[in-house]
């Protein structure tokens, strides 16, 4: 059984000591604190909440929509500017941990009369790690930011300028590695959960990996890999069951956050559950997949749609990658207690806690505000939503899989295209097939070593691989597609009386181009336009820096065009 680390005693602690939430904080507010081991586990503790840890939301991507998506998303509609809520919140956030972490890391020495030298090391190396990982957040999304090692006085912080994010990259490997060196490969399994070595590796490598760094990336990478060979990790046999609470103390997971019901640990209210709920089972079918991301699995013969003689678009889930089917909901299949169907014609369907036919709600001819593209997510829901209401599934921040890939993407951008580029591809397509990576004849297995192609392989494995997980944004970003992917039109279905029952669910297969993006604008009134997205290349490509820092510090620049 996982165990959550309580963070009661030191929120009840924070109260009487708020300038620990100041970013920076004033030097005079921790004189009290970090005196004992209790002190410091407590202080190491508040910063493993999802406040402070977390990808980016899959609704900025080309994978996920929401029903009122231009009115919530300032990223898709173009409109994000410094007074962004978001903006602010990350912003504010990464810097609250660090510092958090910096005023530790200056006062965990007063505890050494009472606290083991080798605690002390621990808890430094989860300091380190957890602040390099705030400073990957922030250059990733804002580039130069300003680069606090230590606590400053207040008055000195607002003559604080931004620092190139190549030098504060240069910082955050450093204490990444100290990390990495300091802390175990593994915890007991009865433990608490914390941060490992294998942690500070992929933090790096990720981080690498955005930064375009591909040696580095491909060391740290393939340091995780050496644990994976050591027995630390291990793929999970069955992706769906990954994300699922049966999954969430699987070896494959490097780094969740624990989130459990029971012990009243979770962030998704009843409303926010509801949206990727079907209709019929009392859901709001919301929040849905595009239909960019059905289009993006490949056939079981390992090519795209458009290139397979196995897909049908009159039947989109026969003869797919089986990863389509564990993350979407496959039409006339039981979800929630109910057949999901959203043909048009289809107005009602079959309740399996009755065994009756009750109305479909998840057909627009019954509820107009039914799925727009007809599609519902399956991947990381649990059945038990339905009942419960509520969604404590640990959030996953990074897993073997991504090392794998990041792996294989870094050999081939350093044209170092060999065997093992090969394995760690198909290691990650054979376990969504349920064989082993050897088992060449059950699965699309990769064989040529031809760089060109399997660019675009290892770039279509991770936007399969790792849907609803906020990978997609910062791989358009740094790929820069991000131009050309949110300037395209999100589309549903037709309206009931509108669709032509001979083209349902889909009137032909969609042109992909060579980075596989969809290209729908010839299928006229045979599709649906949900969303105009938008997306300014001058500028997008980073955040701005919140206007409310920069009122208070005018040394601290603006990205150009906001």
């Amino acid at each position: 059984m996982k165990k959550i680390i309580q963070l009661t005693i030191f929120t009840a602690a924070l109260a009487s000591c708020h300038k620990l939430d100041l970013n920076p904080p004033s030097e005079p507010s921790t004189g009290t604190f970090y005196s004992n081991q209790t002190e410091l586990e407590l202080a190491v503790n508040d910063l493993y909440r999802l406040d402070y840890w977390g990808n980016d939301n899959e609704l900025y991507s080309d994978n996920d929509v929401h029903r009122g998506q231009q009115f919530q998303n300032a990223v898709i509609s173009g409109t994000m500017t410094s007074e962004d809520a978001t903006v602010r919140t990350y912003w504010l956030n990464c810097y609250k941990a660090i510092a958090r972490a910096n005023s530790f890391l200056a006062n965990k020495d007063k505890a050494a009369a009472n606290t083991p030298a080798s605690v002390i090391k621990q808890y430094e190396a989860e300091m380190r790690l957890i602040r390099a990982y705030e400073y990957a957040r922030l250059i990733t999304h804002f580039g130069d930011v300003p680069l606090l090692k230590a606590p400053i006085p207040l008055e000195e912080a607002y003559g604080i300028g931004r620092t190139a994010k190549t030098e504060v990259f240069d910082f955050l490997n450093a204490e990444l590695d100290f990390a990495a060196a300091n802390l175990p490969a593994s915890w007991p399994t009865a433990s608490v959960k914390r941060l490992t070595k294998g942690a500070a590796f992929a933090i790096k490598a990720r981080t690498a990996l955005y930064m375009g760094k591909w040696a580095i990336a491909k060391a740290a990478a393939d340091s995780v890999i050496q644990l994976a060979n050591a027995g630390v990790y291990s793929l999970h046999p069955n992706f769906s069951q990954l994300f699922l609470k049966d999954g969430e103390l699987s070896k494959e997971i490097i780094w969740s956050i624990p989130r459990d019901e029971k012990q009243k640990v979770f962030g998704a209210a009843e409303g926010w559950v509801k949206e990727h709920m079907l209709r019929t089972a009392g859901g709001y079918g919301a929040i849905i997949p595009s239909r960019d991301v059905v289009d993006a699995f490949e056939c079981t013969d390992g090519l795209p749609i458009d290139e397979s003689p196995l897909y049908n678009p009159r039947q989109p889930f026969k003869n797919r990658d089986p990863r389509l089917t564990a993350t979407v909901v496959e039409f006339g299949t039981p979800w929630m207690g109910y057949s999901y169907q959203p043909h048009p014609d289809s107005l009602t369907t079959r309740s399996y806690k009755t065994g009756a036919m009750v109305a479909n709600f998840d057909n627009r001819a019954v509820r107009e505000f039914a799925s727009f593209t007809g599609f519902l997510w399956k991947k990381g829901i649990d059945q038990s939503w339905a009942d419960r209401l509520v969604e404590d599934n640990d959030a996953i921040i990074v897993r073997l899989a991504d090392m794998l890939l990041t792996y294989a993407e870094a050999k081939i951008e350093l044209g170092e295209v060999d065997g093992t580029v090969l394995d760690a591809i198909n290691k990650v397509r054979a376990r969504a097939y349920g064989v082993p990576f050897t088992a060449v004849a059950s699965y699309p297995a990769l064989t040529a070593l031809d760089p060109i192609a399997l660019k675009k392989v290892v770039r279509r494995e991770r936007r399969v691989e790792f849907v609803k997980e906020g990978l997609r944004y910062m791989d358009l970003i740094r790929w820069r597609l991000a131009e050309n992917v949110l300037t395209r039109p999100v589309i549903g279905i037709p309206d009931p009386a509108k669709q032509d029952r001979n083209k349902w669910p889909f009137p032909g297969t969609t042109p992909l181009d060579d980075d596989g993006i969809a290209d729908y604008s010839g299928f006229g009134a045979d599709v649906k336009i949900l969303v105009e997205r938008k997306f300014d290349k001058s500028k997008q490509y980073l955040w701005p820096i919140p206007a409310i820092e920069r009122r208070v510090n005018p040394n601290i620049s603006q990205n150009d065009n906001y």
